[in-house]
């Protein structure tokens, strides 16, 4: 019988600095990985988090990574080569036969762009699952930028809107991502469309308030929740949100059901 709890070593085949505090960890890949899933990403005697697989292909998969603690901190100190433990992949992932052929709108900020990033990429190599797709994008300032490379290449063949918060960037915009909301044209897709939103969690919710300003039902939307998820398989209780385990239930959740989920 499978051990669910029990991680398993993978090797680091490269790594690449996005910012100064966030790298992207490629791994070899022996499992199948759905987009928004999530793995416990661990290192012995050190401790483990969750954390989402930022893109996948047939036999590697990413992780980009934060500093932000102890075993962020040390996962800093890996070079290729090395191994890197990990559990999973767990939760729900994106629902991709609700996208399939829709008007697509992606809203993320900052880090929140990791957990849409794979599915991005495969709306930009598979043109046919989609009708089209609009992206607005926010990071704080230029130097939390990630995935510099995808956005390029994204502009290209999507409608996007990249934003800083308060900083001026050539060829980018100014403010949050909630600012330029109402420059998608909801109204000319004949309501054949789905909205995904990223980001913090004022962020989610004052995107999706947004949204629904400008016409989109809650049940077109889409988010995906970051909570300290311990044990995955909704035994802990850590990441329980009234009678929801996100872990389980999540961490991607329609709009109808997450804006009601309060701690």
């Amino acid at each position: 019988m499978k051990n669910e709890l029990k991680p398993r070593a993978c090797e680091v085949v490269d790594i690449i600095p996005e910012t100064k505090n966030e790298y992207t960890f490629r791994l070899k890949k022996d499992v199948e990985v759905n987009h928004g899933q999530f793995f416990q990403v661990s290192l012995p005697k050190i401790g483990e988090a969750p954390i989402s697989v930022s893109d996948f292909g047939n036999d590697w998969m990413d992780f980009t990574i934060r500093r932000v603690g102890k075993v962020t901190n040390k996962l800093f100190e890996i070079e290729p080569g090395d191994k890197i433990f990990l559990r999973g992949p767990y939760g729900n992932g994106w629902p991709l036969d609700k996208f399939m052929g829709k008007n697509m709108v992606v809203i993320a900020g900052g880090t929140g762009v990791s957990p849409v990033r794979s599915l991005i990429n495969k709306f930009y190599t598979d043109q046919n699952f989609i009708k089209d797709v609009h992206i607005i994008i926010g990071f704080r300032d230029e130097e939390n930028i990630i995935f510099k490379r995808d956005l390029l290449n994204w502009e290209k063949r999507f409608n996007t809107i990249y934003t800083l918060d308060k900083n001026k960037k050539e060829g980018w915009e100014v403010g949050f991502v909630t600012k330029h909301i109402d420059k998608v044209p909801f109204d000319n897709f004949n309501d054949n469309y789905e909205v995904v939103i990223v980001g913090p969690p004022q962020m989610m919710h004052y995107a999706g308030i947004e949204c629904v300003k400008n016409g989109v039902s809650d049940e077109k939307i889409w988010v995906s929740f970051e909570r300290k998820m311990s044990c995955g398989i909704g035994k802990c209780g850590h990441c329980r949100i009234d009678d929801v385990y996100v872990c389980l239930d999540g961490p991607v959740f329609n709009y109808s059901k997450a804006k009601k989920l309060l701690d």
